[in-house]
């Protein structure tokens, strides 16, 4: 995410881009979806649903946008920098400058950004074939102070992340291993609530053995942020498979019971105190802005590129919908845990002990091969914003320090609180509005505004948003902080409750 142009990659179909989309947006956020909808009502959450699921497809066309603009101004640069060298070898040819004024010298030069692009095509020079990433298209689009507040932005917003987490690994553990080793087999998922302060194994409270998984967590995985990891094939193929299996089972054992009779759920139409929550958790969950350079790119054809996004999404909310629901009218409200997975360790729900153990393990498994990856580009986007230009850092603050800013925050937020679904809704609240509301508004806005004074007005982005009229974009950045404000006065309200 530090940004920076690359090679494209294999290309793929357009159909394969839609897999591999389907699959970025849909992740471990996913998992507190079903808490978030029974706290804050069926209706409520649905329609918040669908209207943050057309907000994130809007912005993501902004990003589609000033992706094509930035590969329009890297090849313009680049036949600035050719006609140049002819130029220079035209004037050590021998032949004069008046010779050259008197040919085209002087048309090409006041008018040549305009006339070439139009001589070559103004729909090619817009073409997406090199990923640039979005820190590159900050530092193209925006001045300093805006490039700043972008690497803040996503730095907090993967701190988040790792704090998630950080905690969403020992928690799985904790429920797991606690229930299996106590008096109460299989309970996990039951009527039974627990405290942080019952007892574990023997004088271990949870508590303990949750802070115990978090050190092991640390330990075993936390050395990679001093490392290079990079995120293979085939680890990828692995958690998507993981993934999937572990989302339709819990679709259909949901529906199952259901369908015996078996429901418990009796969700309620609107709570107004749980939109915090599912504002947050539903950013956090239709996050895909930030890696779209590297999932776009790739695409073979792009013509139809925002109607397979636009697809994308339309499966994405069907599918947000029938996990919420399903886990919302198959369990009571106050036995949803804030991981849905852990809802089927419970020996009534499944009989079958290696699908209670595989649900209840499946985040450790997944979450732990990603945590190093988020870490190593935390780490890296701490360099990049610190790095000036021909400077180098001393091998101790290179190899020490910004691997230890990165690691040490979010072991701490997770050893001070596991309440992920607040830990999702905050990262989603804040870093998340930022990324997914304001950052691809401003970009759109930017380099609409670059486009123009560089090949003129009448110059067509080919990538250009269906929102295209700048009512959107203002409207977009109202909403991003209109966002800001409702849930820090929430927040603020909910704690002088308290």
């Amino acid at each position: 995410m530090a940004g920076g142009i690359t090679d494209t990659g294999e290309l793929y179909s357009p159909y394969v881009g839609l897999v591999y989309m389907f699959n970025l947006i849909v992740g471990t956020g996913a998992l507190t979806m079903p808490k978030a909808f029974a706290t804050a009502g069926w209706l409520v959450s649905l329609i918040l649903l669908m209207f943050l699921g057309f907000m994130s497809y809007m912005t993501t066309t902004f990003v589609v946008e000033a992706m094509a603009a930035a590969n329009a101004q890297l090849r313009w640069k680049r036949m600035e920098k050719r006609k140049e060298d002819d130029e220079d070898e035209d004037s050590s040819s021998g032949v004069s400058d008046s010779d050259v004024l008197l040919q085209d010298g002087y048309e090409r030069a006041e008018t040549r950004p305009i006339l070439s692009v139009q001589r070559r095509g103004s729909a090619n020079i817009f073409e997406i074939t090199e990923r640039v990433e979005m820190g590159q298209m900050a530092s193209m689009f925006f001045n300093k102070v805006g490039v700043n507040l972008f690497y803040f932005c996503i730095i907090i917003y993967l701190y988040g992340d790792l704090a998630i987490y950080a905690a969403a690994v020992p928690v799985s553990l904790m429920q797991v291993t606690c229930s299996v080793t106590g008096n109460h087999s299989c309970s996990v998922g039951d009527s039974t609530k627990y405290n942080d302060t019952d007892k574990c194994w023997g004088p271990i409270r949870r508590i303990d053995a949750y802070r115990l998984y978090l050190a092991a967590f640390t330990l075993l995985l936390g050395p990679f942020t001093f490392f290079n990891v990079q995120k293979t094939k085939y680890l990828q193929i692995m958690t998507s498979f993981m993934r999937w299996i572990a989302f339709i089972l819990m679709i259909i054992l949901a529906l199952i019971r259901i369908s015996r009779g078996q429901a418990e759920g009796h969700p309620s139409m609107a709570q107004l105190s749980g939109i915090r929550n599912l504002f947050g958790v539903c950013v956090y969950s239709f996050m895909c802005q930030h890696s779209l350079p590297s999932l776009i790119t790739p695409i073979s054809k792009k013509k139809h590129v925002n109607k397979l996004v636009l697809l994308d999404y339309i499966l994405i909310l069907a599918f947000y919908s029938l996990l919420s629901f399903t886990a919302i009218y198959c369990f009571r409200n106050d036995t949803l845990m804030d991981m849905y997975t852990l809802n089927f360790t419970n020996c009534e729900i499944i009989s079958v002990a290696f699908i209670r153990y595989f649900l209840g393990l499946f985040p450790v498994f997944t979450i732990s091969t990603n945590f190093p990856i988020i870490a190593v580009t935390l780490r890296n986007n701490w360099k990049t914003l610190f790095h000036r230009e021909g400077g180098t850092y001393p091998w101790v603050v290179d190899r020490i320090v910004f691997p230890a800013i990165t690691l040490i925050p979010p072991v701490l937020v997770a050893f001070c609180t596991h309440d992920l679904e607040s830990l999702v809704g905050i990262t989603g609240a804040y870093a998340g509005n930022g990324i997914q509301y304001l950052i691809p508004a401003f970009l759109a806005y930017c380099s609409r505004k670059d486009t123009q004074l560089v090949f003129g007005s009448g110059t067509v982005n080919k990538h250009l948003s269906p929102f295209r009229h700048s009512f959107w974009i203002v409207f977009v950045l109202i909403w991003g902080f209109s966002c800001f404000v409702f849930v820090t006065a929430n927040i603020v309200l909910s704690e002088s409750k308290l």
